[in-house]
């Protein structure tokens, strides 16, 4: 047998008789004196298989096996090690993607059997690259602060209404909610919402129905949605809808219906865009370079530092799809493994000469009368969606009068609904 193993295990009695072992074997052995070492050696290439001790004086192995699996790296077999294994352990380990257990002191021959069945395996899986999800996507409080809301919710089965930019991260919020060996069915072929709304309940279970820009419905689709949740509400499964429109400002105009919108957003969490908390997206940059990486689409890169400033620097009106191409771009043309500001420049470049100067939205080559009125219809437009559709909470928080509210609202077109709250 032949392949390259990674040994991962604080004593150093353990390590030299394991590397002894399989080298004599034919197996080429790399080792690592705890999960520090291990990560950075994983960082630059992927083994053939991992020999992983549990009970680690820095990082234990298991949290060592959630963070490749969480960020996309465990594309080997890791097979554990323990002293004082429990079946438990042994059990949590294999959920998260570990491919056997071996307990210390290892026999020599059960040592070997299951190293040579672990590579084996391996050869024969794909070099997948795991999808991002919400740990991904940052430790900043902003996230953290939408973990925690969305962990809040995550055993309740009411509609769920995500709200933000497109590209933000809609569908890694949906799967973060999603409960694990349940459906997931995403509707994809809205017109079906017309023709045959119920068949998406054929196979979804108690799983989660997906909707990405539900403002984007026209209204008998709208209507077949209505029909759907009727259908699916009780039965255990979870409707989770996106929209990078404000859909208080559609119903406001007519264009979304008010009944439909108010079930949909019994529980509403805003997804924040990439350029409020760009502290993350050195991070993030950094986990997409390792996917391209380990799927082969280009040789082991490193961003330096200034480049990811220069990332971070930059405002992604396109959010995660936009970074993710740039970084994709860099890695496969840059002509050295380091990717530095300059190249960063060379890419964005363009992007900063095609878009128009923009402030929060606003295009800033235009008239000051046309970019006031954008302003301010942004502005109402944001109060009647965070109020609720409160006429007189809108009122209360912009310090107009309500005349004087309804009067602005004509003047920018902006179509309102008079909630019941305002009538009394």
């Amino acid at each position: 047998m032949s392949g390259h193993i990674l040994v991962v295990d604080d004593e150093v009695g353990i390590r030299e008789l394991l590397s002894e072992i399989l080298t004599d074997e034919g197996y080429d052995v790399h080792l690592a004196e705890n999960a520090e070492a291990a990560r950075a050696f994983r960082a630059q290439r992927r083994p053939d298989l991992v020999l992983l001790d549990i009970w680690m004086p820095d990082t234990d192995g298991v949290t060592l096996l959630k963070e490749w699996a969480g960020g996309g790296q465990l594309t080997m077999p890791v097979v554990m090690m323990s002293g004082h294994g429990t079946i438990d352990t042994a059990v949590e380990a294999t959920k998260l993607g570990a491919a056997d257990f071996l307990e210390k002191p290892v026999a020599l021959a059960k040592l070997i059997d299951t190293v040579n069945k672990a590579i084996k395996r391996g050869v024969s899986l794909p070099r997948r690259t795991a999808s991002m999800d919400l740990s991904a996507l940052g430790r900043s409080p902003l996230i953290l602060e939408l973990k925690k809301r969305l962990s809040q919710i995550a055993g309740n089965t009411a509609p769920v209404l995500l709200l933000g930019e497109a590209g933000s991260g809609f569908e890694i919020c949906a799967h973060f909610l999603h409960q694990p060996s349940t459906p997931w069915v995403e509707i994809k072929d809205r017109a079906r919402l017309v023709s045959d709304p119920l068949s998406f309940v054929e196979s979804l279970g108690n799983g989660t129905l997906y909707l990405p820009e539900v403002c984007e419905l026209a209204r008998l689709e709208q209507k077949g949605l209505a029909l759907l949740l009727d259908r699916i509400e009780g039965s255990g499964a979870r409707l989770v809808c996106a929209s990078s429109r404000s859909l208080d400002a559609m119903v406001a105009a007519g264009e979304f219906d008010s009944r439909l919108y108010y079930r949909l957003s019994s529980l509403a969490i805003q997804v924040p865009a990439l350029r409020e908390h760009r502290e993350d997206i050195p991070d993030i940059a950094n986990f997409m370079l390792a996917q391209l990486i380990e799927a082969g689409v280009c040789p082991v890169r490193r961003l330096t530092t200034p480049a990811l400033n220069q990332l971070r620097n930059f405002d992604w009106p396109g959010n995660l799809p936009q970074l993710n191409n740039v970084v994709r771009t860099l890695a496969v043309t840059a002509l050295a493994s380091e990717i530095d500001a300059a190249d960063v420049n060379r890419v964005l470049a363009p992007m900063k000469q095609a878009a128009p100067a923009v402030a929060h939205g606003i295009p800033l080559d235009i008239p000051l009368r046309e970019a006031r009125d954008a302003f301010e219809r942004m502005y109402f437009e944001h109060l009647i969606q965070k109020e609720g559709g409160s006429m007189t909470r809108v009122a209360d928080k912009s310090g107009l009068e309500r005349t004087h509210l309804y009067r602005k609202l004509k003047q920018l077109n902006i179509r309102h609904g008079r909630r019941l709250d305002d009538e009394l």
